[in-house]
């Protein structure tokens, strides 16, 4: 499928995991893709790889939790390739812990890149995004709609991206811009790979998060954030699609 040719796409978090995935997704339909990482030598190889495989894709530095990179990463992509038609929020950071430990700079960071990033990204590419009748896909988590234990900070940034989606949705619908989100289960990323359960926690509290007896891939999530981005969706909005297994069915 080349659903995004010639389309300008700027995806956060796209140095690794979720992000990389959904970038060489979009660079294979045919977008011309900007990958935006605070991980720049990650974002790099994400769009080398793009254009080894034949597509249209740079890096730019990014870290969400700012105003001014998030800006200057935004004025990159359109400069870079002529406006924006997708974008794509990807970035974020996660873990456990029990809520007594965690600290007040902890809670920060999360909100800040979780909840805050997604703002400021959606901000600043709406006038461009509005221009061209384009599509918001945020990523939140299944954290964002079940509870789930030693997350508090976690669920409450994922809950906070759900609802942001919701309401540019209904803010933006009528004048062109569909804003979806995806949550996503447990998928197989370096993000993922650094959550450590508080010590004397029981694995069986975490039982739940494979119901089809395996983590899911990137690459399925891609292909979600893929769909709602497109015009296959045209009639989606307001949206959290579940890409969990059926972990919280």
């Amino acid at each position: 499928m080349r659903r995004f040719e010639g389309r300008s796409v700027l995806i956060s978090g796209a140095g690794s995991g979720i992000g990389r995935a959904t970038a060489r997704r979009f660079g294979a339909e045919g977008g011309r893709v900007v990958c935006a990482d605070l991980n720049l030598p990650g974002a790099e190889e994400t769009a080398a790889a793009i254009r080894d495989a034949g597509g249209t894709a740079l890096a730019v530095a990014c870290n969400v939790a700012y105003p001014a990179e998030v800006e200057r990463a935004v004025a990159f992509a359109a400069d870079a390739h002529g406006g924006l038609h997708v974008l794509a929020n990807v970035a974020g950071i996660g873990g456990f812990r029990r809520t007594t430990e965690v600290t007040f700079d902890e809670w920060n960071r999360m909100i800040a890149v979780n909840l805050t990033g997604t703002f400021l990204m959606c901000q600043k590419a709406l006038p461009l995004l509005l221009e061209s009748k384009g599509s918001i896909v945020n990523t939140a988590s299944v954290a964002g709609l079940k509870s789930h234990p030693y997350s508090a900070a976690y669920c409450a940034s994922k809950g906070g991206v759900v609802l942001l989606t919701k309401a540019l949705a209904v803010e933006y619908g009528r004048k062109g811009l569909r804003i979806n989100c995806v949550c996503p289960g447990g998928i197989e990323t370096p993000m993922i790979g650094q959550f450590r359960l508080p010590e004397g926690v029981s694995q069986a509290a975490l039982m739940r998060i494979s119901p089809l007896g395996r983590m899911g891939l990137p690459d399925e999530v891609a292909g979600a954030i893929a769909f709602l981005a497109s015009d296959d969706a045209v009639y989606v909005n307001g949206a959290e699609l579940v890409v969990d297994g059926g972990m919280i069915a």
